[in-house]
């Protein structure tokens, strides 16, 4: 009796919960999962035992996109590939899981995050992270040495989503990385033309790109007095400044991970720097940091670096940030983030993320990169270094803003590239609208017909509006007999009488001019 007292005050809090959650207008998916906590609670209850309390929701961290959704994600896919393919790239596809000894040990701290799945009583797996590390597997196994290659698909991370950030645990990413031997920073500095002509042709606002290079942080924790063996975590700490402040990343460094406090202030001095070539200039002149020769080799770099992007006409954007570090254990050169320097609008259902009074969406870094010149190396036997140099377009955080964008201006989207719609003025003409159907797709003209023997013309013509289908072909029993075809454009409602013969052609034309 007391148990049964204990889950209905278990029930009434929850559902106190939900209610608040729906009040405040939190995340639907934060909703859906105290939701079905609280079914979960009230099936322990009893009553009907058959009944069935089963949520229907997708899992934590993912989504369904209806046909709007896929019709902007399809054009961001377009703009991207395009970019991809006009700098001479081909594509691969690597499988979505590998061997868990491939992928432990690339990531630093974020390897918590890899889903490992369950042993079938095979080889030990696990979902990819990213694609960079199956590409780098892919270049050892095939013995590789040279190809400029991109990638699209679905990666998998175990991490607290915040969906209203773009932020999944299973995602897609875009990926382009130039593998080889090359003259130093020439690629490096197309991979960050890239990211700029993306951004810039997806038109999401004012963007900055900014760039490190792993060996002047190293250089830098050196004079500063890092312990080697703490390089790594300390860089990850370092890598939190974007989320942040500067109190709280020394903290973590001093009081979390044993940094003495006059090192973690030396660092803070640097990692407070921005600029571009002149900033690479004076730090080769830096009393300190002039003392490591690696930090002087990625200073050099950085100055060649801007001399090409402005030669590539991107150095507006791009800005040398030494608090730039990128949490990943397998960079080993320049590193890249590119982030939105202006708040999004978003809808008022959205999470407020900015300032105080200010409501918008925070999507965080839409791209990042760098160069690992010895990740292919730890697949091969005979320890074989193949350069690479690669950089991810972070799509999801890229679509977040496109589908608040289109939402705020009402947008009307298609979701259909049906060009002309096959229409009847009378009734039984199902089987010449099907012929005349049958025409058009075999002539490679994108055409519907609606599945009704005799449907209403202005049912017809409503659905060209709802849909978008510029035009519309109709048949009558005089335009079978002049061998004719009533062409109308929906959005001015001319007509014009259109030989059979001349129609493909025609539908051609005006799909063209609209």
């Amino acid at each position: 009796m007391a148990e049964k007292a204990q889950l209905q005050l278990a029930i009434k809090t929850q559902g106190e919960l939900v209610r608040k959650l729906k009040a405040e207008k939190a995340a639907k998916e934060q909703i859906d999962e105290e939701v079905s906590k609280l079914l979960q609670l009230k099936a322990q209850l009893g009553g009907d035992e058959d009944k069935h309390t089963f949520v229907l929701k997708t899992a934590k961290g993912t989504r369904d996109y209806n046909p709007k959704q896929m019709a902007i994600r399809e054009k961001v896919f377009d703009t991207i590939i395009r970019c991809f393919k006009r700098h001479g790239a081909e594509t691969i596809d690597t499988p979505v899981f590998e061997l868990k000894e491939t992928l432990t040990g690339k990531y630093g701290e974020d390897s918590k995050l890899i889903y490992d799945l369950k042993d079938q009583g095979g080889e030990l797996l696990s979902l990819r992270y990213d694609l960079t590390v199956p590409f780098a597997r892919y270049l050892a196994m095939n013995k590789i040495t040279n190809i400029k290659r991109y990638h699209i698909a679905k990666v998998y991370r175990r991490d607290n989503p915040a969906m209203t950030r773009g932020r999944y645990r299973e995602f897609y990413q875009c990926d382009f990385d130039i593998a080889g031997q090359y003259d130093p920073m020439i690629p490096d500095a197309e991979c960050l033309k890239i990211v700029h002509e993306i951004l810039s042709e997806l038109d999401l606002g004012d963007f900055r790109i900014k760039v490190n290079d792993r060996r002047i942080l190293d250089g830098m924790f050196e004079v500063c007095g890092v312990p080697d063996d703490k390089f790594r975590t300390i860089c990850s700490t370092v890598d939190k400044l974007d989320k942040m402040s500067w109190e709280d990343v020394k903290n973590e460094m001093v009081n979390e991970k044993g940094l003495a406090s006059e090192v973690a202030d030396q660092i803070g001095e640097y990692v407070s720097m921005q600029g571009g070539k002149d900033m690479a200039e004076k730090l080769l002149q830096d009393p300190k940091l002039s003392q490591s020769k690696q930090a002087c080799a990625g200073l050099a770099d950085m100055k060649l670096l801007f001399s090409y992007l402005e030669l590539f006409n991107v150095t507006d954007k791009v800005v040398f940030d030494l608090s730039l570090a990128r949490g990943l254990d397998y960079y080993t050169g320049v590193i890249c983030e590119a982030v939105l320097t202006q708040t999004t609008s978003a809808p008022a259902t959205q999470e407020r993320n900015g300032p105080a009074g200010e409501e918008g969406v925070s999507v965080g870094s839409v791209a990042g990169g760098g160069r690992y010149d010895g990740l292919v190396g730890m697949f091969d036997l005979k320890g074989r270094k193949v350069p690479c140099i690669g950089v991810s377009i972070g799509i999801e955080r890229v679509f977040s803003i496109m589908e608040q964008k289109a939402e705020a201006q009402a947008e009307k989207i298609r979701t259909t590239e049906t060009q002309v719609l096959v229409a009847s003025a009378q009734k039984n003409l199902l089987e010449e609208r099907l012929k005349l159907t049958a025409e058009l797709w075999d002539a490679g003209i994108k055409a519907e017909v609606l599945y009704k023997k005799n449907p209403k013309l202005l049912s017809q013509l409503q659905h060209c509006e709802e849909t978008g289908i510029p035009l519309v072909a109709i048949l009558g029993e005089q335009e079978i007999k002049d061998g004719v075809v009533k062409l109308r454009t929906v959005a001015t409602r001319e007509e014009v009488d259109v030989s059979r013969a001349e129609l493909v052609e025609e539908v051609k034309k005006r799909c063209q001019q609209l």
